[in-house]
């Protein structure tokens, strides 16, 4: 996966300066603040796609501070070990929680499981597929899509390159009941809805791509 932008907010700069090394040299560019009341400043002429909070305590108070600004991906870092302060953490929004010290390698590979698991990097783009947020975004652009529309990109999303044939996208998208209708034409509606709100060129699509006689695949 590509290198991220990554917003680390430190409550305290102990033993952070090796984390900070460590991911500039796996290619990822930072920024860091020691106070929230930065973050509009932030915001303002940059989209992170990682949060990282360091945490003298359980990182609760900054980590509400932080999610009434984003939706982004956040991991707390905290000194607490206990499992009922993750649980809190998971629960205030946390993508992640990993007590302290910090390893610089566990730290890496636990943003790399985020990224993975929210943003599938296709055909050049940098699409964000936020399954939990039920968020879509091309580059810095937040994409409004239906419900049916959402399902069907997290459907192809789910396997890159992986051709879906239209009768596995009717069975996911409309599953069969007595009140279900939906023949190919739906899909096809609805991969041209998809690709007129993510393509910069619908009618030459390059991420939402069809293999004539079988299907609809996504862009590597």
């Amino acid at each position: 996966m590509a290198a991220a932008n990554l917003l680390l907010c430190l409550e305290g700069r102990q033993g952070i300066d090796k984390l900070e090394r460590h991911l500039r040299k796996q290619g990822h560019r930072l920024r860091v603040i020691t106070d929230c009341d930065q973050l509009d400043h932030v915001f303002s002429d940059w989209a992170p796609d990682l949060i990282l909070i360091d945490s003298e305590t359980d990182g609760c108070d900054t980590l509400e501070r932080v999610r009434k600004k984003t939706t982004r991906p956040v991991i707390v870092m905290t000194k607490l070990v206990r499992a009922d302060d993750r649980v809190r953490g998971l629960r205030g929004g946390a993508d992640d929680v990993v007590s302290k010290p910090i390893d610089p390698a566990e730290i890496d590979a636990r943003i790399y499981a985020v990224l993975r698991r929210i943003r599938p990097e296709l055909g050049g783009l940098n699409l964000v597929v936020d399954d939990l947020r039920k968020e879509v975004r091309v580059g810095s652009r937040v994409v409004a899509l239906s419900p049916k529309e959402f399902q069907l990109l997290k459907l192809l999303a789910s396997s890159p390159g992986r051709v879906f044939t239209t009768q596995e996208i009717l069975e996911e998208l409309w599953p069969r009941s007595t009140t279900s209708y939906a023949t190919g034409q739906d899909v096809q509606k609805y991969v041209y809805l998809l690709r007129k709100k993510l393509e910069e060129h619908p009618a030459e699509p390059t991420l939402v791509l069809t293999v004539r006689g079988f299907g609809y695949r996504l862009a590597v």
